[in-house]
């Protein structure tokens, strides 16, 4: 099956596990079986023609039957963990949508990978205080969100010139390179050990700009790749929830540092990557070259002593 052409609306609806488009739409949700017996579903002969039955009488539902079963179905399952008045309160406060519309949304904050114990309903992972937040650890975080967003005022113009100024500086760093490699390798007596290293720093400094261009890439579309394509109101910070809310969106503005910070952190760690491979490397090369010095002495010897020993007779 080829990949479907998908509208905004759709690309964000797929994101998640009770996704309309693969319930509704033949050859997914209809097609997929579960791979074990579950005994809410019974052995039904026409639908798991050819599986195994067990003692239990388990059958192998589809994954539609798995989500939308009225009694038995995830879905309904996952509703009746939460408390009915709360979603008529909120169905009240949330009129422009229809009644289906508030259930979905409710259940994909349940059901969503985020709501794990360690997340706390982030959508950020992170180390931060501790797995159940204590009140020193609140307070630790909003003077930290505080911080940061006082800091991103000045920080964010201050690397957006830098990310403008890299091409600049890489280009005559590259001249600078070009120029020394001359005096560099006399200096080092044309050194095996150096021709290598200096290959290899020459090398990594003119794919720089490739990871200046990895780091450009993600710092573009990290977010899409986080939310999904369309992700304008349907974004973690437009839910119900107010302050988890508010802690996404202090996670995107923390990103944005990350990403920044990617512009130096990505090329930097290349070159010395590469660098000490080319240390490494020239000192294994010199090394080589160094063994072979004695047989070459040597042999280099033997010319000699038979021209000795024929001038002898």
């Amino acid at each position: 099956m080829g990949r479907p052409e998908l509208s905004e609306a759709q690309m964000y609806d797929v994101t998640w596990i009770g996704s309309q488009f693969f319930v509704d739409t033949a050859g997914y949700y209809d097609t997929y079986h579960s791979k074990t017996p579950r005994t809410a579903w019974p052995y039904d002969a026409t639908r798991d023609a050819g599986l195994a039955q067990v003692d239990s009488g388990g059958g192998y539902p589809t994954c539609r039957q798995w989500w939308t079963d009225a009694d038995t179905g995830l879905r309904t399952r996952l509703l009746a963990v939460v408390n009915p008045d709360l979603l008529t309160r909120m169905a009240n406060w949330a009129g422009f949508i229809s009644r289906t519309e508030l259930d979905d949304s409710v259940i994909r904050a349940i059901a969503a990978p985020r709501q794990q114990k360690m997340n706390q309903g982030a959508v950020y992972a992170d180390y931060g205080g501790q797995i159940d937040m204590t009140l020193p650890n609140i307070v630790t975080r909003a003077a930290a969100d505080a911080g940061v967003t006082v800091g991103s005022l000045a920080y964010f113009p201050a690397m957006d010139a830098v990310r403008q100024a890299l091409p600049m500086v890489l280009s005559l760093l590259k001249m600078a390179l070009i120029i020394c490699i001359p005096l560099v390798l006399m200096l080092a007596t044309y050194d095996l050990k150096a021709f290598v290293t200096v290959s290899c720093v020459f090398f990594a400094l003119y794919f720089v700009e490739f990871w200046f261009q990895l780091a450009r890439w993600l710092d573009s579309t990290i977010l899409d790749a986080l939310y999904g394509w369309g992700f304008g109101v349907n974004r973690p910070q437009m839910n119900f929830e107010p302050l988890l809310g508010l802690n996404n969106a202090f996670g995107d503005m923390l990103l944005n540092f990350v990403m920044a910070t990617m512009f130096l952190v990505l090329p930097t760690f290349w070159v010395a990557a590469l660098g000490w491979v080319g240390v490494r490397s020239g000192g294994l090369l010199q090394g080589l070259s160094d063994g072979t010095k004695p047989t070459g002495h040597a042999g280099s010897k033997g010319p000699g002593l038979v021209s000795g020993k024929l001038k002898q007779h």
